[in-house]
């Protein structure tokens, strides 16, 4: 990995979107760290604990990924990041994660694009419809819709 990933976000989110990461690219555990943010954590213990890890990741860039603007995850998070080497994206989601690690190989630019466009690209509303070739009848007591 060329850009490292660093998730800061509400306790325990962080670690839930990175263990959702590694369980389809397990061998990405080295460039991709978390740090859970717990609600009674003083800010700047939280900072503390961010530079520590972005030091961890010794990659040349990071991708820092927040879950809310405005919240202490992403406020703490831009008082770590300088910009240059390392960016920062708010609202992350899992979509955002996959996307962004199965591109970790190109410039940081061109990740935060790809990081943006896997987060809203991947939000749509689903419609409900009956099985392919089943035809839903109005009266029927055992249909059970199923969502997944």
């Amino acid at each position: 990995m060329n850009t490292g990933i660093l998730i800061i976000a509400h306790a325990p989110l962080a670690s839930a979107l990175r263990a959702g990461v590694l369980h389809v690219f397990p061998d990405v555990a080295d460039g991709i760290i978390a740090l859970d943010v717990p609600p009674s954590e003083p800010t700047e213990t939280t900072i503390l604990n961010a530079r520590a890890m972005l030091a961890q990741l010794q990659t040349p860039n990071t991708l820092v990924l927040t879950d809310v603007f405005g919240a202490t995850p992403c406020n703490v998070a831009q008082k770590v990041i300088d910009g240059v080497h390392s960016r920062l994206v708010a609202g992350v989601n899992l979509p955002m994660l996959l996307r962004t690690v199965n591109y970790c190989h190109e410039p940081l630019d061109v990740l935060v694009a790809r990081a943006l466009a896997g987060g809203t690209q991947s939000i749509m509303q689903v419609a409900v419809t009956a099985p392919q070739n089943q035809q839903r009848k109005n009266n029927d007591q055992n249909h059970h819709d199923h969502s997944q």
